[in-house]
């Protein structure tokens, strides 16, 4: 299903999604956003670009994040700049490639009939909960054992002390009143068990979504709850955007996903400084 054309599109998302939040500068090739660091945005190589990337950019672009307060974090797409990811490891950076793929022709895939799904409104009290339920279920990796997942992993509502006590940021409360950021949270039982966003962007006239954040707790994994908010999502999205489009976190969870109607497309890199 790929074709320059496509591609083309996504870069143009890329490129225009970070305006919303922050300035972007120009670094060579490179455009390098810089905003609110509760709300980082990777830097890219510029849209249609697909030259070489000098090493001493690189460097400079990751510079930039740093000195901000911002993650060292470069991404783009593998079948675009090819020598980028051998450029990023001289810089000292860690490249992962993820499967990029597309809604193509999506299949609903049904939450089971105890957990419910909502829209999250920017006035919702529990908005930062929410926030703080995706930091711990992106903190335990598919597979972890439970034994060896955060201690209040499983207890994010019930420990929760108060709406107060776990505020959200400002800039994801603006991006839900906007509409920049379009947030679904699962519940059973009156607890949340999962969480996923879609963020649409007007490119050059048409809309163009890319669904982001699909996490569960630990304990609920196994289910297919992020299988159900992804197709959930994609039928939001689908009402005003034409494309829709995600980044898996592996080949396993890709085929989840093509699995409910998606095609792969293209190979998105990940570029950051190594952990620990």
């Amino acid at each position: 299903m790929s074709s320059p054309g496509l591609l083309d599109r996504i870069e143009r998302y890329f490129a225009l999604a970070p305006l919303t939040d922050a300035r972007v500068h120009s670094v060579g090739a490179l455009q390098v956003p810089i905003g609110p660091p509760e709300w980082p945005h990777p830097a890219r190589p510029r849209p249609g670009f697909q030259g070489e990337v000098a090493v001493d950019d690189v460097r400079a672009a990751i510079a930039l994040q740093e000195r901000a307060g911002l993650p060292a974090s470069l991404e783009w797409l593998g079948d675009r700049c090819r020598g980028l990811a051998t450029v990023a490891r001289a810089a000292g950076l860690v490249v992962d490639e993820l499967p990029l793929l597309v809604a193509d022709d999506p299949v609903e895939v049904l939450l089971p009939s105890e957990v419910k799904l909502y829209l999250v409104g920017a006035d919702d009290p529990r908005l930062g909960l929410y926030q703080r339920l995706a930091a711990l279920a992106f903190a335990t990796p598919a597979g972890t054992p439970a034994g060896d997942a955060p201690r209040d992993a499983p207890e994010v509502a019930r420990d929760d002390p108060g709406p107060a006590a776990v505020p959200p940021t400002e800039v994801l409360r603006d991006r839900v009143a906007s509409g920049s950021t379009v947030m679904m949270v699962a519940v059973e039982d009156g607890e949340p068990v999962a969480i996923g966003s879609h963020q649409p962007v007007q490119v050059d006239g048409t809309e163009i979504s890319e669904v982001v954040g699909v996490a569960t707790l630990p304990r609920f994994r196994g289910r297919g709850l992020g299988a159900g908010l992804t197709s959930a999502l994609v039928e939001h999205a689908r009402q005003t955007a034409d494309l829709v489009f995600l980044s898996a976190g592996d080949d396993d969870v890709a085929r989840v996903y093509e699995r409910a109607g998606f095609a792969r497309v293209a190979t998105s890199c990940v570029a950051e400084r190594p952990s620990g």
